[in-house]
Protein backbone atom coordinates (compact mmCIF):
# COMPACT_ATOMS: atom_id res chain seq x y z
CA UNK A 1 0.00 0.00 0.00
CA UNK A 2 1.28 3.67 -1.01
CA UNK A 3 1.85 6.06 1.21
CA UNK A 4 1.75 10.03 0.95
CA UNK A 5 4.98 11.31 -0.53
CA UNK A 6 7.71 11.69 1.49
CA UNK A 7 10.93 13.83 1.72
CA UNK A 8 13.68 12.48 3.09
CA UNK A 9 16.86 14.40 3.65
CA UNK A 10 17.30 14.00 -0.44
CA UNK A 11 20.46 13.19 -2.60
CA UNK A 12 22.06 16.68 -1.85
CA UNK A 13 22.01 16.20 1.87
CA UNK A 14 22.89 12.21 1.78
CA UNK A 15 26.24 12.64 -0.34
CA UNK A 16 28.57 14.18 2.41
CA UNK A 17 31.46 15.87 1.95
CA UNK A 18 34.00 13.87 4.38
CA UNK A 19 36.60 16.47 4.41
CA UNK A 20 33.85 19.33 5.19
CA UNK A 21 33.42 22.12 8.08
CA UNK A 22 32.09 18.97 10.57
CA UNK A 23 35.68 16.96 9.42
CA UNK A 24 37.49 19.56 10.67
CA UNK A 25 36.22 19.95 13.98
CA UNK A 26 34.21 23.19 12.39
CA UNK A 27 34.76 26.26 10.86
CA UNK A 28 37.32 27.56 13.20
CA UNK A 29 39.64 24.84 12.30
CA UNK A 30 38.63 25.01 8.83
CA UNK A 31 39.62 28.69 8.91
CA UNK A 32 42.71 27.50 10.36
CA UNK A 33 43.86 25.00 8.41
CA UNK A 34 43.67 27.48 5.33
CA UNK A 35 45.68 30.33 7.34
CA UNK A 36 48.47 28.06 7.62
CA UNK A 37 48.84 27.89 4.43
CA UNK A 38 48.91 31.84 3.58
CA UNK A 39 45.23 31.25 2.31
CA UNK A 40 42.07 32.79 3.32
CA UNK A 41 38.65 30.57 3.71
CA UNK A 42 35.14 31.86 3.33
CA UNK A 43 31.83 29.67 3.01
CA UNK A 44 28.77 30.92 1.84
CA UNK A 45 25.37 28.91 2.21
CA UNK A 46 21.47 29.70 1.07
CA UNK A 47 18.69 28.23 -0.50
CA UNK A 48 18.36 27.17 -4.20
CA UNK A 49 16.73 24.48 -6.17
CA UNK A 50 14.21 23.54 -3.03
CA UNK A 51 17.40 22.83 -1.09
CA UNK A 52 20.33 24.44 1.52
CA UNK A 53 23.65 25.22 -0.94
CA UNK A 54 26.69 26.22 -0.05
CA UNK A 55 29.84 27.25 -1.23
CA UNK A 56 33.59 27.35 0.03
CA UNK A 57 36.90 28.41 -1.41
CA UNK A 58 40.14 29.50 -0.30
CA UNK A 59 42.71 32.11 -1.80
CA UNK A 60 45.12 34.35 -0.84
CA UNK A 61 43.08 37.57 -1.41
CA UNK A 62 39.91 37.64 0.15
CA UNK A 63 37.90 40.05 -1.92
CA UNK A 64 38.80 37.92 -4.36
CA UNK A 65 36.99 35.36 -2.46
CA UNK A 66 34.12 37.22 -1.99
CA UNK A 67 33.86 38.48 -5.67
CA UNK A 68 34.26 34.68 -6.67
CA UNK A 69 31.44 33.50 -4.19
CA UNK A 70 29.21 36.61 -5.44
CA UNK A 71 29.92 35.55 -9.39
CA UNK A 72 28.82 32.06 -7.61
CA UNK A 73 25.56 32.63 -6.25
CA UNK A 74 24.85 34.56 -8.86
CA UNK A 75 25.55 31.99 -11.53
CA UNK A 76 22.95 29.38 -9.39
CA UNK A 77 19.99 32.48 -10.08
CA UNK A 78 20.71 32.80 -13.38
CA UNK A 79 20.52 28.46 -13.87
CA UNK A 80 17.45 28.43 -11.22
CA UNK A 81 15.52 31.25 -13.23
CA UNK A 82 15.67 29.35 -16.59
CA UNK A 83 15.11 26.00 -15.85
CA UNK A 84 13.94 25.64 -12.19
CA UNK A 85 9.96 23.96 -11.83
CA UNK A 86 10.41 25.65 -8.56
CA UNK A 87 9.99 28.95 -9.67
CA UNK A 88 6.70 30.13 -11.51
CA UNK A 89 8.38 32.55 -13.57
CA UNK A 90 11.18 30.17 -14.83
CA UNK A 91 11.76 29.98 -18.40
CA UNK A 92 11.06 25.92 -17.70
CA UNK A 93 8.07 26.57 -16.15
CA UNK A 94 6.50 29.06 -18.52
CA UNK A 95 7.32 26.75 -21.37
CA UNK A 96 5.62 24.12 -19.77
CA UNK A 97 2.47 26.36 -19.92
CA UNK A 98 2.56 27.45 -22.56
CA UNK A 99 3.62 24.83 -24.91
CA UNK A 100 6.55 26.94 -26.52
CA UNK A 101 8.99 29.51 -25.97
CA UNK A 102 10.65 32.41 -27.76
CA UNK A 103 14.09 33.39 -27.96
CA UNK A 104 15.12 30.93 -25.06
CA UNK A 105 17.44 31.42 -22.05
CA UNK A 106 20.71 29.99 -23.06
CA UNK A 107 20.81 27.69 -20.12
CA UNK A 108 17.91 26.65 -20.73
CA UNK A 109 18.40 25.25 -24.62
CA UNK A 110 21.65 24.26 -23.02
CA UNK A 111 20.44 21.60 -20.64
CA UNK A 112 17.63 20.71 -23.51
CA UNK A 113 19.89 19.56 -25.83
CA UNK A 114 21.89 17.85 -23.60
CA UNK A 115 18.59 16.40 -22.28
CA UNK A 116 17.85 14.86 -25.72
CA UNK A 117 21.10 13.95 -26.54
CA UNK A 118 21.06 11.30 -23.48
CA UNK A 119 17.27 10.32 -24.13
CA UNK A 120 18.82 9.40 -27.49
CA UNK A 121 22.27 7.71 -26.09
CA UNK A 122 19.77 5.57 -23.79
CA UNK A 123 16.95 4.59 -25.97
CA UNK A 124 14.67 6.88 -24.20
CA UNK A 125 15.83 5.56 -20.67
CA UNK A 126 16.38 9.13 -19.64
CA UNK A 127 13.51 11.33 -20.95
CA UNK A 128 12.62 14.85 -19.69
CA UNK A 129 9.60 14.78 -20.53
CA UNK A 130 8.43 12.71 -18.01
CA UNK A 131 7.34 15.37 -16.06
CA UNK A 132 3.39 14.50 -16.29
CA UNK A 133 3.84 11.66 -14.48
CA UNK A 134 4.54 13.58 -11.13
CA UNK A 135 0.90 14.53 -9.97
CA UNK A 136 -0.19 11.20 -11.11
CA UNK A 137 1.71 9.65 -8.66
CA UNK A 138 1.62 12.16 -5.79
CA UNK A 139 -2.36 12.28 -6.33
CA UNK A 140 -2.61 8.95 -5.87
CA UNK A 141 0.24 8.78 -3.05
CA UNK A 142 -1.57 11.28 -1.33
CA UNK A 143 -5.22 8.81 -1.34
CA UNK A 144 -2.80 5.91 0.17
CA UNK A 145 -2.81 4.32 -3.21
CA UNK A 146 -1.11 3.59 -6.56
CA UNK A 147 -1.88 4.71 -10.09
CA UNK A 148 -3.80 2.33 -12.01
CA UNK A 149 -2.61 0.79 -15.30
CA UNK A 150 -5.21 2.51 -17.35
CA UNK A 151 -3.63 6.18 -15.58
CA UNK A 152 -0.64 5.32 -16.52
CA UNK A 153 -0.96 4.51 -20.08
CA UNK A 154 -3.46 7.62 -21.06
CA UNK A 155 -0.13 9.43 -18.76
CA UNK A 156 2.58 7.94 -20.99
CA UNK A 157 1.09 8.66 -24.41
CA UNK A 158 2.34 12.43 -23.41
CA UNK A 159 5.84 11.26 -22.80
CA UNK A 160 8.63 10.83 -25.12
CA UNK A 161 11.72 13.02 -26.21
CA UNK A 162 11.00 13.32 -29.70
CA UNK A 163 7.90 15.30 -28.80
CA UNK A 164 10.29 18.17 -27.78
CA UNK A 165 11.93 20.15 -31.04
CA UNK A 166 14.75 22.76 -29.92
CA UNK A 167 15.74 25.52 -32.17
CA UNK A 168 18.34 28.35 -32.56
CA UNK A 169 15.13 31.10 -31.58
CA UNK A 170 12.58 28.69 -30.16
CA UNK A 171 11.56 25.65 -28.12
CA UNK A 172 8.08 23.61 -28.83
CA UNK A 173 6.82 21.23 -27.28
CA UNK A 174 3.96 18.61 -28.35
CA UNK A 175 0.36 19.07 -26.98
CA UNK A 176 0.41 17.57 -23.48
CA UNK A 177 4.06 17.61 -23.65
CA UNK A 178 5.88 19.09 -19.74
CA UNK A 179 9.81 19.10 -18.92
CA UNK A 180 11.70 18.60 -15.61
CA UNK A 181 14.88 19.04 -15.94
CA UNK A 182 15.54 18.53 -12.08
CA UNK A 183 17.87 15.57 -13.10
CA UNK A 184 20.09 17.39 -14.35
CA UNK A 185 19.58 21.25 -13.08
CA UNK A 186 22.09 21.13 -10.04
CA UNK A 187 25.04 19.22 -11.63
CA UNK A 188 24.60 21.83 -14.47
CA UNK A 189 24.37 24.56 -11.52
CA UNK A 190 28.04 23.25 -10.47
CA UNK A 191 29.29 22.98 -13.46
CA UNK A 192 28.42 27.04 -13.87
CA UNK A 193 29.56 28.02 -10.43
CA UNK A 194 32.95 26.62 -10.73
CA UNK A 195 33.57 27.93 -13.66
CA UNK A 196 32.56 31.47 -12.07
CA UNK A 197 35.04 30.81 -9.15
CA UNK A 198 37.66 29.82 -11.58
CA UNK A 199 37.21 32.92 -13.60
CA UNK A 200 38.17 34.77 -10.47
CA UNK A 201 41.21 32.80 -9.94
CA UNK A 202 40.10 30.71 -7.18
CA UNK A 203 41.95 27.22 -7.41
CA UNK A 204 40.56 25.26 -3.74
CA UNK A 205 37.16 25.52 -3.85
CA UNK A 206 34.43 22.73 -2.73
CA UNK A 207 30.71 23.58 -4.30
CA UNK A 208 27.72 22.10 -3.06
CA UNK A 209 24.48 22.90 -5.50
CA UNK A 210 22.64 19.74 -4.61
CA UNK A 211 25.09 18.04 -6.62
CA UNK A 212 29.18 18.31 -5.59
CA UNK A 213 32.35 19.71 -7.67
CA UNK A 214 35.61 19.97 -5.68
CA UNK A 215 38.72 21.94 -7.40
CA UNK A 216 42.52 21.82 -6.11
CA UNK A 217 43.18 20.53 -2.61
CA UNK A 218 41.73 21.15 0.59
CA UNK A 219 42.72 23.88 2.81
CA UNK A 220 44.96 22.04 4.78
CA UNK A 221 46.71 20.67 1.81
CA UNK A 222 45.32 17.19 1.61
CA UNK A 223 43.18 16.09 -1.03
CA UNK A 224 39.21 16.87 -1.25
CA UNK A 225 37.10 13.76 -0.12
CA UNK A 226 33.94 13.03 -0.47
CA UNK A 227 31.98 10.62 1.87
CA UNK A 228 28.54 8.68 -0.11
CA UNK A 229 26.13 8.09 2.86
CA UNK A 230 24.31 4.63 3.23
CA UNK A 231 20.79 5.52 1.30
CA UNK A 232 19.20 3.25 4.03
CA UNK A 233 21.36 4.41 7.20
CA UNK A 234 22.27 8.38 6.23
CA UNK A 235 23.99 8.88 9.58
CA UNK A 236 26.76 6.51 8.20
CA UNK A 237 29.06 6.93 5.23
CA UNK A 238 28.98 3.82 3.38
CA UNK A 239 32.13 4.52 1.35
CA UNK A 240 34.92 7.69 1.03
CA UNK A 241 35.77 9.28 -2.58
CA UNK A 242 39.30 10.47 -2.43
CA UNK A 243 40.87 12.19 -4.06
CA UNK A 244 37.54 13.91 -5.04
CA UNK A 245 38.31 16.18 -8.19
CA UNK A 246 35.67 17.48 -11.00
CA UNK A 247 32.03 16.43 -10.19
CA UNK A 248 29.61 14.10 -8.40
CA UNK A 249 26.02 13.45 -8.27
CA UNK A 250 24.04 10.87 -7.00
CA UNK A 251 19.93 9.61 -7.82
CA UNK A 252 18.45 7.44 -5.32
CA UNK A 253 14.83 6.13 -4.25
CA UNK A 254 15.19 7.95 -0.85
CA UNK A 255 14.50 11.71 -2.13
CA UNK A 256 10.74 11.42 -2.88
CA UNK A 257 9.39 8.33 -2.11
CA UNK A 258 5.64 7.75 -2.68
CA UNK A 259 5.52 4.34 -0.49
CA UNK A 260 7.20 3.52 3.05
CA UNK A 261 8.95 0.52 0.99
CA UNK A 262 10.76 3.24 -1.65
CA UNK A 263 9.49 0.54 -4.02
CA UNK A 264 7.43 4.05 -5.50
CA UNK A 265 9.99 7.29 -6.20
CA UNK A 266 10.55 10.42 -7.86
CA UNK A 267 12.11 8.20 -10.70
CA UNK A 268 10.51 7.60 -13.60
CA UNK A 269 10.73 4.66 -16.00
CA UNK A 270 9.71 6.46 -19.08
CA UNK A 271 8.79 2.84 -20.77
CA UNK A 272 6.69 2.17 -18.04
CA UNK A 273 5.53 4.80 -15.78
CA UNK A 274 6.73 3.25 -13.10
CA UNK A 275 9.62 3.20 -10.42
CA UNK A 276 12.50 0.91 -11.43
CA UNK A 277 12.98 -1.35 -9.02
CA UNK A 278 16.72 -2.59 -9.06
CA UNK A 279 19.01 0.13 -7.37
CA UNK A 280 18.92 2.48 -4.03
CA UNK A 281 21.18 4.67 -5.52
CA UNK A 282 23.68 5.45 -8.34
CA UNK A 283 26.76 7.61 -7.22
CA UNK A 284 28.15 8.58 -10.71
CA UNK A 285 31.97 11.15 -11.14
CA UNK A 286 32.56 12.87 -13.82
CA UNK A 287 34.31 15.52 -15.64
CA UNK A 288 31.25 17.74 -15.82
CA UNK A 289 28.16 18.15 -13.56
CA UNK A 290 25.57 18.18 -16.04
CA UNK A 291 27.02 14.73 -17.18
CA UNK A 292 27.18 13.25 -13.60
CA UNK A 293 23.83 14.13 -12.87
CA UNK A 294 22.01 12.45 -16.52
CA UNK A 295 24.27 9.55 -15.82
CA UNK A 296 23.08 8.79 -12.19
CA UNK A 297 19.40 9.31 -13.50
CA UNK A 298 19.96 7.18 -15.95
CA UNK A 299 21.58 4.47 -14.84
CA UNK A 300 18.94 4.37 -11.86
CA UNK A 301 16.26 3.49 -14.89
CA UNK A 302 18.62 1.34 -16.69
CA UNK A 303 20.16 -0.78 -13.76
CA UNK A 304 23.47 -1.86 -12.90
CA UNK A 305 24.88 -3.83 -16.17
CA UNK A 306 23.24 -1.39 -18.70
CA UNK A 307 24.20 1.64 -16.44
CA UNK A 308 28.00 0.57 -16.07
CA UNK A 309 28.29 0.18 -19.87
CA UNK A 310 26.68 3.87 -20.22
CA UNK A 311 29.22 5.42 -18.02
CA UNK A 312 32.53 3.60 -19.09
CA UNK A 313 31.59 4.73 -22.73
CA UNK A 314 31.95 8.52 -21.30
CA UNK A 315 35.72 9.35 -20.78
CA UNK A 316 36.86 10.20 -17.12
CA UNK A 317 33.16 8.74 -15.59
CA UNK A 318 33.10 6.27 -13.21
CA UNK A 319 29.68 4.79 -11.02
CA UNK A 320 28.98 3.41 -7.91
CA UNK A 321 26.17 1.15 -7.91
CA UNK A 322 23.80 0.22 -4.47
CA UNK A 323 21.30 -2.23 -5.28
CA UNK A 324 17.74 -2.52 -3.60
CA UNK A 325 17.63 -2.99 -0.03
Amino acid sequence: MSAPVRFAPGRRRILVGAAGLAGLGGLAAFRAAAASRGLTLRTRAGLAFGTTVALTAAAPDPSAIEAALTDGFAAMRAVEASASLFRADSALARLNRAGSLEDPDPHLRTLLRFALALAAETDGAFDPTVQPLWPVWAGAAARGARPGDDVLRATLVRIGWRRVQVGPDRIVLEPGTALTLNALIQGYAADQVMAALRARGIDDAFVDTGEFGAAGAHPDGTPWRLGLADPRRPAEIAAVIVPFTGFAATSGDYNMSFSDDRADHHIFDPATGRSPRALSSVTVTAPRGLLADGLSTACMVLGRARGAALVSAHPGCTARFTDKG
